[in-house]
């Protein structure tokens, strides 16, 4: 770089976030990230992105290790930094900073972006007149007489001259990239087993012995393996990423048009079951209200039936006590009657004053149960009833035949029906029911129950008795008898197998055999030994061949039970 250059790139101010310069938009590619200024002397990162070179010099470091290899690089440690553009770890040079490429596509935009920003320059050469135009390859600007001078020189005359009016028309400035050993030459050849574009002078001496050949001869097959890496690999690679960014951008504005929806659902669904809550909350006031308001002229009736009652009992005890107190032996002969028969119907009154049959209600039945099935309002479904049913143990009923008899090692059932005072069934459930089996004679002997809640007002009790006897069967809810607890439970011992078959004979189950016998009364002419149709003794339809029973679900007797009312006097078993 020139030192003219150098001197215009130190005088460069810091420009906004917005890349403003003396109040002119200043094109981006022209300003280093990092410090915000047109770039001086730009560095290309090996992520591809540019900045200065005092700018990489400032970066943090990210490691530092040791470097293997020549030994001229072993006490010059490995240095990697991060990219302030994408965050790539990247490492530097040994050199530092100016080991790096630099980026004359950069210089380009910076020298274009001062023309456009800076206005009119002054001749490079004579530093007189304006500058009308700029030798591309001296890299300076000239003003009309020099421009002419430069043209007619043999040396220069060969020299690409452009106007700077139509160098900022094009938005575009190529200039010669000059060696940085050999300041002025242009770099013209390329050194093929260095990998490096060098000047003359470079080809003349430091490689000298190399293959050096004109950048024109080899730019075909460099610039193709980029275009290659860049048409072949990369630029399908780039569509894919865009597609898929965009495929990302829209799946996310779907999300959150996805969420936002269901947010609105949501709250409208919050701001209708409020309201639900809210009208099913007053219904529960309402229904607490009607039920207190009921209950309230209940009491009402009832304290004043008993006040009557009490007007008349004590009207008829103190006339009572009067007469007889007061009245003489004719006196209380002649008002016998009369008082005999009032005094008898107050006596025999339904009012009476034994607490157990006047019970008035203090409004304990009335609670409220946060957690039961209130049906659906204004389309929601709602918890939370009012109970006012209380549970009434002179109406409970027990259903089933399990409860009156059972059979030893069978298991028994019946069923609990807590009503309330009405008689209507409970509509829930949640009483505490205590259902006990024990045997009366031996107090120890007790039978295991289930108790089953069908959340219902019903609950279903099962047993199984191991021994036979009578059982005392007690059913209890809140600690108290139900009416007619406790009751007396017969288990029968258990059913006796039979140990035969159930045939139509002893001649057609054993195929003809004469010796088959049979445990009915039948017998067979011809030295059978057994039961025939027809014959005498056959009962005339299927029996058990080891009883003579017919029926078939039935128990086997024993066979001395069988021979006290056998009309033979005795049978024999055969298992055929």
């Amino acid at each position: 770089m020139s030192q003219s250059e150098q001197k215009e790139n130190a005088e460069q101010p810091t420009l906004n976030s917005e890349h403003e310069h003396n109040g002119v938009s200043v094109n981006p590619r022209a300003v280093c990230n990092a410090c915000k200024r047109l770039y001086r002397d730009p560095k290309i990162l090996p992520c591809l992105h540019t900045f200065c070179s005092d700018c990489i010099g400032q970066l943090e470091l990210f490691s530092v290790s040791s470097r293997g290899g020549d030994a001229a690089e072993e006490d010059r440690p490995a240095v990697t930094v991060l990219c302030p553009d994408c965050d790539s770890e990247v490492d530097i040079p040994p050199s530092g900073p100016e080991g790096l490429s630099t980026d004359h596509l950069a210089l380009d935009e910076v020298f274009l972006e001062t023309l456009v920003t800076d206005g009119p320059l002054g001749c490079d050469l004579c530093g007189e007149g304006g500058a009308e135009s700029r030798c591309e390859v001296c890299c300076v600007n000239l003003c009309e007489f020099c421009c002419q001078a430069h043209r007619r020189q043999k040396r220069t005359a060969s020299h690409s001259v452009q106007r700077l009016e139509e160098l900022k028309s094009r938005g575009r400035l190529c200039r010669p990239v000059l060696c940085s050993l050999h300041p002025g030459k242009e770099v013209r050849l390329f050194c093929q087993p260095c990998d490096l574009p060098v000047c003359l002078e470079c080809a003349a001496t430091l490689h000298r012995d190399h293959r050096c050949c004109p950048t024109r001869d080899v730019i075909d097959r460099h610039g193709d393996r980029i275009r290659e890496l860049v048409t072949v690999r990369l630029r399908p690679r780039l569509d894919r990423l865009k597609d898929s960014l965009q495929k990302v951008d829209v799946s996310q504005e779907a999300l959150q048009a996805r969420v936002d929806a269901t947010a609105n659902e949501v709250r409208a669904f919050a701001r209708g079951y409020a309201s639900a809550v809210e009208a099913h909350c007053l219904s529960l006031l309402h229904r607490l209200e009607e039920l207190r308001v009921q209950r309230r002229n209940q009491l009402h009736l009832q304290r004043a039936q008993l006040q009557q009652a009490l007007s008349d009992v004590r009207g008829g005890v103190e006339f009572a006590e009067r007469l007889l107190s007061c009245g003489s032996d004719a006196e209380i002969l002649s008002a016998k009657g009369v008082t005999l028969r009032r005094l008898t119907s107050l006596a025999e009154s339904s009012y009476d004053p034994n607490p157990a049959t006047v019970a008035p209600d203090d409004g304990s039945s009335i609670s409220f149960m946060p957690r039961e099935s209130a049906g659906v309002v204004e389309g929601y479904p709602v918890v939370g009833v009012i109970n006012s049913k209380a549970v009434d143990l002179c109406k409970c009923t027990i259903e089933g035949e399990g409860l009156q008899r059972g059979r030893e090692g069978q298991q028994g059932h019946f069923t609990l029906v807590c009503r309330d005072s009405a008689g209507e069934q409970m509509a829930r459930g949640g009483e505490h029911v205590l259902v006990s089996v024990v045997h009366k004679e031996k107090k120890n002997c007790t039978v295991e129950t289930t108790v089953v809640d069908n959340s219902d007002g019903s609950y279903g009790v099962s047993y199984t008795p191991e021994e036979p006897g009578v059982f005392s069967v007690w059913v209890c809810v809140k600690a108290q008898h139900v009416k007619g607890s406790p009751f007396i439970l017969n288990v029968k011992r258990k059913l006796r197998r039979h140990s035969g078959t159930f045939h139509c004979c002893s001649f057609c189950s054993s195929g003809g055999a004469k010796d088959a016998r049979c445990g009915c009364p039948g017998t067979m002419p011809g030295g059978f030994k057994g039961c025939g149709h027809s014959h005498k003794g056959h009962p005339g339809k299927p029996h058990w061949s080891c009883c003579g029973s017919t029926v078939e679900q039935s128990e086997c007797l024993p066979q001395s039970v069988l021979a006290a009312v056998s009309p033979r006097g005795h049978l024999r078993t055969v298992e055929l």
